[in-house]
């Protein structure tokens, strides 16, 4: 417990950068996923084809793997030269991205059938009534899911220590190194993600009363 007072601000500091990449890289992730999750439903064969791919191939590989390929492999290769920051929001971005696109799609095949038909009625185009009639009641459905992908995402965040930038796991791995003492060090990083974590999932349940229909 010495370990966890002597190093409050080091902690501190270590949360306020995970709250950072999480909120930007969901941001992200959000409209990404969003984007291809209507390429899913497209009548479009190209496109769903390419989110399908995107789905399949994203979601199924490690994160841990992304992120050593993106940064120790792709971006040496291609010869570009990016901080570590943004290296790792990338990363997190398009991985994340590929869950938030089936829970998006899940929304947009919850809503009824006939609603796209009205839109159609109405002269709508494919984009339109997808914006402005079934997106609208899909989100309204999927506050969960996303949330929870939300709550991962900052579990997840962890594995930018792949890539030495700073974070929770890595303040905790910090502090272990220089007192010896890792496993109170990385107890402190993991009650400090519970102080984010759990707030969230309260916070998503709070958002998902307040939107739900009135059935």
């Amino acid at each position: 417990m010495n370990i966890v007072v002597d190093n409050f601000d080091a902690y501190l500091a270590g949360m306020i950068d995970t709250i950072v990449l999480t909120l930007v890289s969901f941001a992200l992730a959000f409209v990404v996923g969003t984007i291809v999750a209507g390429f899913r439903v497209s009548p479009v064969p190209p496109l769903r084809a390419a989110g399908t791919a995107y789905v399949n191939i994203v979601r199924n590989t490690p994160l841990a793997v992304s992120m050593v390929l993106f940064w120790f492999g792709l971006l040496p290769a291609l010869g570009i030269s990016l901080s570590r920051f943004w290296a790792g929001i990338i990363v997190l971005t398009t991985y994340t991205a590929s869950f938030v696109a089936e829970a998006v799609r899940a929304g947009i095949n919850s809503v009824a059938v006939g609603q796209a038909e009205a839109g159609r009625s109405l002269g709508l185009t494919f984009p339109a009534t997808l914006g402005q009639i079934i997106l609208p009641q899909a989100m309204r459905t999927v506050v969960q899911p996303l949330g929870s992908i939300f709550i991962a995402l900052i579990k997840n965040s962890a594995l930018v220590t792949i890539i030495s930038l700073p974070n929770l796991t890595k303040t905790g791995e910090a502090i272990g190194t220089e007192t010896v003492q890792f496993f109170p060090a990385l107890l402190g990083a993991g009650v400090a993600y519970l102080l984010l974590t759990l707030p969230s999932g309260a916070a998503v349940g709070w958002i998902e009363h307040k939107v739900a229909f009135r059935r």
